[in-house]
């Protein structure tokens, strides 16, 4: 690859914020919409940040690590960067379409590169239905909560849930409950990314329950859709020996 226009965006951090001002004064720095890259300096959280906030302009985002978390980022270096670009080898993502329906019959709309999460909003655990495709899969689970991840957020929300680590290529997502206490041994499943997830909560108006698309966030859901969206793609740049498909792979045998 290679790119002549750089856009560099920055957490509010200390550490991201001296990298931005390194960055830019030794390469310079294009609005992101004039962009051909993006580089984000923070942590996980940030580059989700900035892949959402810049969706529009399909824009490929390339992170350096300046938070306290960066399975998602490279390391941070302020020499040879365009040489690092020019090497820098494509992952492209296909975020989940959270489509939900609230108490009041209002419909909402999200996408979630991580996950879409739903849990409880009172000390009341949830019941859940689980339909995928159609098909009723489970009546009645109680649980804190339960999470559908894509392989890029297996090792986020997903993995701290118990749940599994997915290779980008496999073709699945995972879904894993929270804190299950209905069926006690259910520990969640693998399923086809063009899976369609529904998810009905039983009495809504008393056990009331939020859904989360990464962090946009809706209260008192009483239905939840969620599916792969291919008419999105995203693109996250990896140095070559730290891409995405390794440190998935790499995670799984780490201590």
């Amino acid at each position: 690859m290679s790119f002549s226009s750089i856009a560099f965006v920055a957490a509010t951090q200390p550490e991201a914020q001296k990298a931005l001002f390194d960055l830019t004064e030794r390469y310079g720095s294009v609005e992101p919409k004039d962009a051909e890259i993006i580089v984000a300096l923070g942590g996980d959280g940030f580059v989700l940040e900035t892949l959402h906030r810049y969706m529009e302009f399909k824009t490929p985002i390339y992170g350096m690590n300046r938070g306290s978390v960066g399975f998602l980022m490279n390391n941070y270096e302020i020499e040879n960067l365009e040489e690092r670009l020019d090497r820098a080898h494509a992952s492209d993502l296909h975020p989940l379409r959270m489509t939900v329906w609230d108490l009041e019959g209002k419909k909402h709309q999200a996408l979630a590169i991580n996950e879409v999460a739903l849990r409880r909003e009172t000390r009341l655990a949830a019941r859940l239905n689980i339909s995928i495709d159609g098909i009723r899969r489970m009546e009645g689970l109680i649980c804190d909560g339960i999470m559908v991840a894509t392989p890029a957020g297996s090792t986020a929300y997903n993995l701290s849930a118990h749940g599994p680590i997915i290779p980008m290529g496999a073709g699945v997502l995972a879904l894993t409950p929270i804190s299950v206490f209905r069926p006690r041994r259910w520990r969640g499943a693998l399923l086809p990314k063009t899976a369609a997830v529904e998810f009905q909560v039983i009495d809504p108006d008393f056990r009331r329950v939020c859904a989360t698309a990464d962090y946009d966030e809706v209260s008192d859901v009483a239905r939840v859709v969620v599916s792969e969206d291919r008419s999105v793609s995203l693109t996250l740049l990896f140095d070559p020996e730290h891409n995405l498909e390794e440190r998935i792979l790499k995670e799984q045998f780490e201590p």
